[in-house]
């Protein structure tokens, strides 16, 4: 038999030849455009390229990566080296804080020829169904709703002003179901992504769903952006396709940490939550910080979804004599815990994330919301003429009031219809004008930078119910102050160790 290359079949060896040389010189030519050895991290420029630059750089072939400057962060999560893992010893490699490049040949694809509406795809739970992955009954229609609300605004608006302009044809938002059953969400990817023909993806807001849609979307090719979903490990998975533009629980739960030990001096706080996946991670860097603060949290305790007697977390809690008590779930429970604390006589304060600012956490607590302090990842009461017109818009269309989910949603939107009409009908240009905008995206929550992640680095906020009404703070309103930085730490360690 003969082979490739070999002595019994000579007058293949020129051809064997030809394809290595051919192999080298494009590995040769993939390593001029990027301009640094294989395997090395590009530092973040000092200016960066403007987005006609960016266009420029990513117009190549199929056999070439584009010499753009990755985004470099000198810490993950904007987090104190108080609070990281480690303590003051530097480790020898660390995660997340180089932007991930896209090297495939999806750039050259051209925009297709005949194509009577632009897709977009939406992923979220409208109706509701019943999932282990969620802790039994569903119980997040109404956030979907409003983020499908939100999402589908922008699109109107967009194609109130001309759709997509390099073809005059319309947005079109094709709508899925996140059901919550297992798998579910993937099958939802790939059908938008292979019969729909979506250019990008929004959603989702349960954990679970997300990560196993963004793994499909990694195959897929696909950009996606999560608007509601603020489980810190989303964008942990180092997927270059994958976006969020919503503060996640670990910048919230950084600000919450600073709050009660630096701020206040709490020395013992007590932590009840869901014991779905959104309690479980979203209370993971409270937990992990506080530990490496010396004051390691005293008690966690965990309920069902849907629960409505906590007695017996809430007398272990009483036992163990907290300064503080710590809530993560919805807003229901939230206000059940909150309302059953204060009947057994428990006065400590009373936190939470951001679900329970809400009406319906309002309309249950009663009286007892007055004082309560959520996190929060934006500032919905700041004076801003974008915003403004949103909710009157919102009001108009759908004759209810926005939320946190509505908003978030319909900046991502807008994120998408904006690379859409930058970088045309291509999945990775798409994905290359988001990841490499040069200056943060200004949005109705806010502006949004991105961060090495991509994920949204924009400030965090803690909210009081006062006087009938959510008041917002910063950490500077408050003056909460940050960890000390690593380098101060290792010094002290030092020379706390000599002789």
């Amino acid at each position: 038999m003969n082979t490739i290359g070999s002595s019994r079949n000579p007058r293949l060896a020129p051809c064997l030849a030809s394809v290595l040389i051919l192999v080298w010189s494009m590995y040769r030519a993939d390593a001029a455009v990027e301009g640094a050895p294989e395997g090395t991290a590009t530092p973040e420029a000092p200016v960066k390229p403007s987005i006609g630059e960016v266009l420029r750089l990513i117009d190549v072939g199929p056999y070439h990566v584009p010499p753009l400057p990755l985004i470099t962060n000198q810490n993950y999560a904007r987090s104190s080296a108080d609070v990281e893992p480690f303590g003051a010893v530097k480790p020898f490699k660390e995660h997340f804080l180089t932007q991930m490049e896209y090297t495939g040949p999806g750039r050259a694809i051209p925009e297709p020829e005949h194509v009577e509406s632009v897709k977009i795809g939406f992923l979220g739970p409208i109706m509701p169904t019943v999932s282990v992955a969620t802790g039994g009954k569903s119980h997040e229609e109404v956030l979907g709703i409003a983020m499908l609300r939100g999402a589908r605004l922008a699109i109107e608006q967009a194609n109130a002003q001309g759709g997509y302009h390099r073809r005059k044809i319309p947005f079109e938002l094709v709508v899925r179901n996140d059901n919550g059953l297992w798998g579910a969400s993937g099958n939802e990817i790939v059908s938008m992504a292979y019969k729909d023909h979506v250019w990008a993806i929004l959603g989702t807001i349960d954990g679970a769903n997300t990560h196993i849609a963004i793994r499909v979307a990694l195959k897929a090719e696909l950009p996606m952006m999560t608007t509601g979903d603020l489980d810190p490990t989303y964008i942990e998975t180092n997927i270059p396709w994958v976006f969020r533009n919503i503060s996640d629980d670990r910048q919230q739960n950084y600000l919450l940490v600073d709050y009660l030990l630096r701020k206040l001096d709490y020395q013992r706080v007590a932590i009840i939550r869901s014991s779905n996946r959104y309690g479980r991670f979203g209370v993971r860097e409270i937990r992990d910080g506080s530990r490496r603060l010396g004051r390691p949290v005293v008690i966690e305790m965990a309920y069902r979804v849907g629960e409505t007697d906590f007695t017996m977390q809430l007398e272990r809690i009483r036992e163990s004599h907290p300064d503080a008590v710590i809530h993560w779930g919805n807003a229901i429970e939230g206000a059940r815990v909150l309302n059953q604390m204060r009947a057994m006589g428990l006065r400590q304060p009373f936190l939470a994330c951001d679900r329970c600012v809400s009406d319906e956490f309002v309309r249950l607590a009663g009286a007892n919301a007055d004082g309560v302090i959520c996190t929060y990842p934006w500032n919905p009461t700041r004076e801003d003429p974008k915003l403004e017109a949103f909710r009157k818009a919102f009001r108009e269309r759908w004759g209810a009031e926005s939320d946190t989910y509505a908003a978030h949603a319909y900046d991502g939107m807008n994120l998408f219809i904006w690379a859409i009409q930058t970088a045309g009908l291509n999945r990775a240009k798409i994905r290359d004008v988001l990841a490499h905008r040069p200056d943060p995206f200004p949005g109705v929550t806010g502006d949004i930078p991105l961060s090495a992640v991509l994920d949204d680095a924009g400030e965090v906020f803690l909210t009081r119910h006062e006087n009938g009404q959510w008041r917002y703070y910063s950490r500077q309103d408050w003056e909460i102050p940050r960890g000390r930085v690593i380098n101060t730490m290792r010094v002290e360690r030092e020379q706390a160790s000599a002789p």
